[in-house]
């Protein structure tokens, strides 16, 4: 009968440490790691690398802008840079007709003779 008895509590403080101690998931905590790292390099590569990059792009496009340059802006209208200040360009849109604009609107230098081309 001890015997018994014996028995029944070591298996039932068995369970109450099994139940206890914490059970670990699918992934253990270097796992999670390596699955963060993953995610962070993923991020990076599609994310993060492609915009500073046009970033880049644009900001070379701003600082080689030079008179005689035909450019998009970025709500599409077409003109032709007549004079380039420091933050502003004055590109001319129509005969005669002039506007000054924040150098970060243009978004595309065309090559010569397009807005022409366009137009005519």
């Amino acid at each position: 009968m001890k015997f018994l008895f014996a028995l029944m509590a070591m298996a039932a403080s068995a369970s109450a440490l099994a139940e206890g101690a914490p059970a670990e998931g699918p992934m253990g905590a270097i796992g999670q790691f390596v699955f963060l790292g993953g995610f962070l390099l993923i991020f990076y590569f599609l994310l993060w690398r492609p915009q500073a990059k046009r970033q880049k792009e644009h900001k070379n496009l701003i600082s080689n802008l030079s008179k005689g340059d035909e450019v998009v802006m970025a709500g599409g209208m077409l003109g032709k840079v007549t004079k380039v200040s420091e933050d502003f360009v004055v590109m001319e849109v129509a005969n005669g007709i002039e506007l000054p604009v924040q150098k970060v609107a243009v978004t595309m230098v065309l090559p010569k003779g397009t807005i022409k081309e366009v137009l005519g």
